[in-house]
C-alpha cells in the first residue's frame, strides 16, 4: 500500500511541472501594417494625378499648392486685410463639398453658415487647414485628396470611401481671440 502511494505521489510530482505557456494561435507580422501604408501611398499618387490633371484643364485659374497636401486657387481676394484665423478665433464661413467629377454632394444653403472655433472643433483635415488660409470676405476653391478630407469612412450620407472633394470656402467673419492678438503684437 505505502508502495502504490508512494508511486501515486511520484506521479503526482512529475506532472506538476509548472504551467507551459501557450502558443499564440495567430503570429502577426507587421505585413497588414505595410500592405495598409503601400496601398495609401497609391491612392494618394492617383488622387494626386487626377487633380493634376484638373490644374492643367483649369487654364483660367492659378493654383496654390498648401503645405498641407492640397491645391486651391482664389476666387475673391480681400487686399486691403493681413489677418487670417489664428487658434482660438471664432469664425464663420460657408462651404460646399463636390466630387472631381463636378457631382454636388452638399450645396453652401446645405451647410448654410458654419461657426467653428479655430482647431478647437472637430473639421474633416483639409477643410480645418483651409479657413486658417483666407482673410474676411475671400473665397478659394481647394482640391482636397481623400486623406485630406474623409478618408477611409466617408461621411456616413453622401460622401463615400476613399471620395477626394473639391469645396468652395468664404470666410465671412473672424472674432479675433485676445490671446491671438497678444501673440502678434509680441511676433512684431
Amino acid at each position: 500500500m505505502r508502495t502504490v502511494l508512494f508511486l501515486f505521489m511520484a506521479l503526482l510530482l512529475v506532472n506538476c511541472g509548472g504551467p507551459e505557456p501557450r502558443k499564440p494561435v495567430e503570429v502577426k507580422s507587421g505585413s497588414f501594417f505595410k500592405e495598409s501604408v503601400e496601398r495609401n501611398k497609391q491612392l494618394l499618387e492617383t488622387e494626386e494625378k487626377m487633380i493634376q490633371s484638373i490644374i492643367e484643364k483649369d487654364t483660367v485659374h492659378e493654383y496654390i499648392a498648401s503645405p498641407n497636401g492640397f491645391w486651391y486657387y482664389f476666387d475673391a481676394k480681400n487686399e486691403t486685410s493681413i489677418y487670417t484665423p489664428k487658434t482660438n478665433d471664432q469664425i464663420l464661413f460657408s462651404y460646399n463639398l463636390v466630387t472631381f467629377g463636378n457631382d454636388t454632394l452638399y450645396t453652401m444653403e446645405d451647410k448654410g453658415p458654419t461657426s467653428y472655433m479655430v482647431d478647437k472643433e472637430q473639421l474633416f483635415p483639409g477643410l480645418q487647414n483651409a479657413v486658417k488660409l483666407l482673410k474676411i470676405n475671400e473665397r478659394a476653391t481647394f482640391l482636397f485628396p481623400s486623406l485630406q478630407a474623409y478618408g477611409y469612412h466617408g461621411d456616413g450620407n453622401s460622401i463615400g470611401p476613399r471620395t477626394p472633394l473639391k469645396s468652395t470656402v468664404e470666410l465671412h467673419t473672424i472674432i479675433i481671440n485676445q490671446d491671438s492678438l497678444n501673440l502678434k503684437t509680441e511676433d512684431q
